[in-house]
Order: structure tokens, then C-alpha cells, then sequence
């Protein structure tokens, strides 16, 4: 009997202002097996970023530039049109998230039991680098709201690393251009009554002096998107009116 063909992942980069890390973070992300295609979004970088995609030469990656900066969700919204794998995963620029962690977010997927899949920093043994407690709480308290409003039990709402089947993904309609994103998807995720899965994964957090970009006014916008797209609050709502 011979074993099935490993389906194809399609990796979505987002880059802003990331000349420091882009070319070692596509180097480890095209070395990945499980790699099929990489669609690089530059949202109006102001550094030698798309200088350095613009020389960046392999045969798996495609780039595709934004006229402008427009934030993080219009640059995934561009990526997801884009992809043609049987899956397709967010993969920040930056080198917090470990390509190498892809066989365990696809797993799931793999095996038919999931067509989401969430790799979170809080449930995992792998090597974490430790960082800010308010930020961690901020996540955590986020996920909690997220997950009173969607019925779901993640540990890890705010996650980059999102494994999704690729008609799932290019199904929902990406409203938010910025880090609103996260709850948006989360909200309707969990309205399409699709499989959600979590697996833990490392995380090598980086400082706001080394370049992180989430701030206090992004977490305030996430408490906003978690009511917007809540499907529990719509739901509700559809049955006040009928």
C-alpha cells in the first residue's frame, strides 16, 4: 500500500520594515519540506526591505507590493487571494515564529481532523524567550474575550502562526487592514462551524527595540473587533429580530 503524497503549504508573509530578518526568515522558510509556495506581501516598506525581496532570487517565492502602508490584515487579504496550496499559514517577517514548527500545526490537517489549525505559545514545552508580563496577561485576557464570544477554547487567540485548508481562508472576507485581523478571522472561524485545532509551538519574542510593533491602541481595536465579529452577539441579535 503505498503512503498518501504530502499535500502542499502555501506560506503568507506580511513584511514591513523588516531588513534585519527577511532574507534569513525566507532562507528557513523555503527550506521547509512542507513548502510549496511563498507569497510575500510588502506593505510600503521604508527600509532596503524590497530592495532585498527585489534581489531575493528562488523559485518557490513570489512578492507582491502594496503602493502604500496599509497594515497587516490588507497585506494577508492580498496573500490569501493569492495562494494556490492545499493549505496556507501567516508567517510574520520577523523571526519570532519557527518555520520549523509547520509539521506540527499541519498535522492536524493531515490527518483530516482539522481545518484550522492555532499554534499557540501557551501550551507548549518548547523553548520560549521570556519577555513582557503585561504584554502575556494583554494576550491572554484578549483570548478569554475572544473566546466568550465564539464559544471556542483557545489558549493563544493572538497567534501568528494560523494553518488554515486554503478554501477556508479564501472563503472569509478580510475586513480589518490592521492587527484587527486576529479576532476578525477568530470570529469568523468560529461562525463557519468549521474544525478548529491547537498545537503548542515555540516562540522567540523580540523587543519593542528590536522592532516589535503592536502596541496599546492595537489591543484596544482587538476588544472592538472581538464584539464586531462575534458570532454569539450576531446570532443573538438575528433571533431579537425574528
Amino acid at each position: 500500500m503505498t503512503e498518501s503524497p504530502r499535500r502542499c503549504l502555501s506560506v503568507v508573509v506580511p513584511c514591513y520594515n523588516e531588513e534585519a530578518t527577511i532574507v534569513e526568515l525566507l532562507d528557513r522558510v523555503t527550506a521547509s519540506p512542507w513548502v510549496c509556495e511563498v507569497v510575500v506581501v510588502d506593505d510600503g516598506s521604508t527600509d532596503s526591505s524590497r530592495d532585498l525581496l527585489g534581489k531575493y532570487d528562488h523559485p518557490l517565492v513570489r512578492v507582491k507590493l502594496q503602493p502604500h502602508n496599509m497594515g497587516k490584515g490588507a497585506a494577508l487579504r492580498t496573500g490569501f487571494a493569492l495562494v494556490t496550496g492545499d493549505y496556507a499559514v501567516v508567517q510574520d517577517a520577523d523571526l519570532e515564529y519557527n518555520p520549523d514548527d509547520y509539521g506540527l500545526l499541519l498535522a492536524p490537517l493531515e490527518r483530516n481532523l482539522a481545518d484550522v489549525v492555532y499554534g499557540s505559545r501557551f501550551q507548549s514545552g518548547a523553548p520560549h524567550r521570556v519577555l513582557y508580563f503585561w504584554h502575556t496577561i494583554g494576550n491572554r485576557v484578549l483570548t478569554l474575550l475572544s473566546n466568550m464570544t465564539t464559544d471556542l477554547n483557545l489558549t493563544d487567540m493572538e497567534t501568528c502562526y494560523k494553518a488554515f485548508r486554503r478554501e477556508v481562508i479564501q472563503a472569509i472576507d478580510i475586513e480589518e487592514d490592521r492587527f484587527g485581523f486576529e479576532p476578525e478571522v477568530t470570529g469568523k472561524v468560529a461562525g463557519m462551524g468549521v474544525r478548529v485545532y491547537e498545537v503548542g509551538i515555540s516562540y522567540a519574542g523580540r523587543t519593542y527595540a528590536e522592532g516589535k510593533k503592536i502596541g496599546w491602541r492595537d489591543g484596544v481595536r482587538a476588544v472592538v473587533c472581538i464584539v464586531k465579529y462575534s458570532p454569539l452577539l450576531h446570532r443573538t441579535l438575528r433571533t431579537r429580530r425574528n
